[in-house]
């Protein structure tokens, strides 16, 4: 049986309304202390999601898997604490941010491996707290006793159907090395984009409200703006009990004179000191019923396909299979699982401020662990910050972006199409034939046409963009002279070809190169053969080996001919790059930090991963890209070894690779 973790809500004035103690199933994922989708509280049932897949099934895992293998390999060869088995690893959800799946909306899911045994994300001052400002709070590098140490964390979000009435709940799990005496840990999540500097021990990026975003309310207690959220639970090895309560960041003012519609205070207010201006406020939900779900792990539960370093670099792992003695390897309570009911709860942007089903409750979210029960008492371990939620802004492209002298039709196409997004297009001065929904639609008009990305059906619109479908009345189409035009691309050099019928009417070519197929430049001019009067083939050669571009590369011919008319080939578009046009890293040697510099096309999520000589992962960065110039800082690389490493950037399917140099 699974050793059930009881949950009690402080304050909670019908603690039985509050929370539920038994393995239940909420939104199609299983909160029973287990992690294998398609397992319901150590039966297999061959359905229902959970955080990893091993038992078949119609159930999801919701935990991107991909590599695990390879790193339970790694794990093996190298027992050494660093660079791998103390090191930490991070895993996205299994599909795309705001998925559907089974008519459920995943928002998104994290899996965060922390560092531990001689832990380099730790509170160091001792004097730490949860209400302070990040500003004051202090990390580095140091021990950390088993009952701190945090081991993995996750996360995922759902909405328990595809309506803003389904409510909306947040999953979590988190395991520590020792199984004995009481643990505490928080689940912190910001608005604001908060990270932390390995190097300097520092925290930045946090909210204004000394150190945090504050719930902000109108006159009659709705909410105008929301707040960062943190869960704070405890759990013990033996009885049990497990005491857990949400908070959220608000004014004192607010706290003692306004009466939010969504939830009720429940009485607890902590800020930096006795007299701060704000402070984390509990609170309770107004609608009667359980909200909280809280599980503890049976004896040699699995834990998942990635295995189990422990604080003394101990490896437990074993293959999947069936469920026995010999295939789990946490002990008793030593994993927790718990969920939220953040509509309930009165969290959930649908019902607080947006109204959109695919708001956000907050942006990132920082796990930590306590010394005490009190929420005041000394923060130890922690995770750093983690992002959540960040889906690619749609960036579409006409394959026609001007007519030629005369108006034909031209597609429209977004570059970067998620399946669970809805496109929808509109223009006030041009031409749409067909429907105007999906990635792609036709027009037979110049004009002005904008696509409009909502996340998911029912959400509200996400992102933009606008494409121009330019008129040249001056520019001739090419006649019937040419009878092929054609380019493709291999290990980084396009090869044009192009066939034309009536060679001596010809005097010259230009071939014309676009990133965006808007804007062309010649990159290779070719005079017409002389000596042949009819057919005649040519070719070109555009070296891109060096330049990384938007999801395509577009060419064109210019022909000029004898008798000094000019005339245009329709334009071809070869798919090529996805989003980088240029990496670069500086310094190089590098000594302690780095900072790579990315120019790119578009919103998106990108992967740097620093390889060592033998192909081990030995830091790895996840985070957001803006259109422009990106500068990631990669720091604290003084603890690796010297010698050459290589740098990957991972975009999707595209990767670009650098080579460097760690000195002294």
């Amino acid at each position: 049986m699974k050793q059930s973790i009881l949950f009690l809500i402080l304050l909670a004035p019908i603690l039985a309304e509050a929370q539920i103690i038994t393995p239940t199933t909420k939104g199609k994922f299983g909160v029973d202390g287990d992690l294998r989708a398609n397992v319901f509280n150590g039966t297999t049932i061959g359905s229902g999601d959970d955080w990893f897949y091993m038992t078949p099934g119609s159930g999801f895992n919701v935990i991107d898997t991909t590599g695990a293998a390879a790193i339970i390999a790694g794990y093996n060869s190298d027992v050494s604490p660093w660079p791998r088995r103390m090191a930490s690893l991070y895993r996205p959800m299994s599909v795309r941010t705001y998925t559907f799946v089974n008519q459920m909306l995943w928002l998104d899911a994290i899996w965060v491996r922390d560092y531990h045994g001689t832990d380099t994300t730790v509170f160091t001052s001792g004097s730490d707290k949860n209400a302070m400002s990040p500003a004051d709070w202090t990390g580095g590098i140091q021990g950390i006793p088993d009952k701190n140490d945090i081991l993995d964390v996750m996360m995922h979000v759902r909405r328990a159907g595809p309506n803003t009435t389904d409510s909306l709940w947040m999953f979590g799990g988190v395991s520590m090395d020792q199984i004995s005496g009481n643990r505490y840990f928080d689940f912190e999540m910001y608005q604001t984009d908060i990270n932390y500097d390995r190097a300097s021990g520092n925290w930045y990026g946090y909210g204004p409200s000394e150190g945090h975003t504050a719930w902000q309310f109108d006159a009659a207690g709705n909410v105008t703006r929301p707040g960062d959220i943190i869960f704070s639970g405890e759990f013990q090895s033996t009885n049990v009990l497990t005491n857990i309560e949400a908070r959220v960041w608000v004014s004192r003012a607010d706290w003692t004179t306004v009466t939010p519609t969504g939830f009720t205070w429940s009485g607890l207010f902590d800020g930096a000191s006795a007299g701060s201006s704000y402070g984390y406020a509990s609170i309770m939900p107004n609608a009667v019923g359980p909200f909280y779900i809280g599980l503890g792990c049976a004896s040699n539960t699995w834990s998942g396909p990635f295995g189990l370093v422990l604080q003394n670099n101990s490896l437990q792992y074993s293959l999947p299979g069936p469920a026995s003695t010999t295939n789990g390897r946490y002990n008793t309570a030593q994993f927790i699982e718990f969920a939220v009911n953040l509509t309930k709860l009165g969290l959930d942007p649908v019902t607080t401020v947006s109204g959109d089903v695919c708001g956000t409750p907050f942006n990132k979210l920082v796990v930590k662990t306590r010394a005490s029960a009190s929420f005041t008492s000394e923060l130890k371990d922690f995770v750093a910050p983690t992002d959540l939620f960040l889906a690619p802004r749609v960036f579409a492209a006409a394959d026609i972006p001007i007519f030629c002298g005369t108006i034909g039709v031209s597609t429209l196409q977004v570059q970067n199409p998620s399946g669970s997004s809805i496109y929808t297009w509109s223009t006030a001065d041009g031409h749409i034939v067909g429907p105007n929904t999906g990635p792609t639609i036709t027009v037979d008009a110049p004009g002005t046409y904008i696509v409009t990305q909502q996340l998911a059906a029912g959400c509200n619109p996400y992102a933009y963009d606008t494409l121009t479908v330019a008129y040249d009345p001056t520019c001739v189409p090419l006649d019937n002279n040419i009878l092929s035009f054609k380019g493709a691309i291999n290990n980084g050099i396009a090869k044009i070809d192009w066939t034309v019928a009536q060679n001596k009417d010809v005097s010259y070519f230009d071939v014309e190169r676009s990133f965006d197929g808007r804007n062309f430049d010649v990159i290779n001019h070719r005079d017409a053969d002389v000596d042949k009067t009819q057919f005649a083939s040519y070719s070109a050669y555009d070296d891109l080996s060096h330049v990384t571009v938007a999801p395509a590369v577009y060419y064109r011919l210019k022909l000029k001919n004898t008798n000094g008319g000019t005339s245009y080939s329709k334009i071809i578009r070869i798919p090529f790059g996805l989003l980088i046009k240029t990496m670069s890293i500086a310094p190089n040697p590098v000594r302690d930090m780095m900072q790579v510099t990315i120019t790119t096309t578009r919103n998106d999520l990108m992967d740097l991963c620093i390889y060592d000589l033998s192909g081990k992962v030995v830091r790895r960065i996840r985070t957001d890209l803006q259109p422009g110039v990106n500068v990631i800082s990669v720091d604290n690389l003084s603890t690796m070894q010297r010698g050459m490493y290589v740098v990957v950037v991972s975009i999707g399917e595209q990767k670009l690779r650098e080579k460097i140099v760690l000195s002294k």
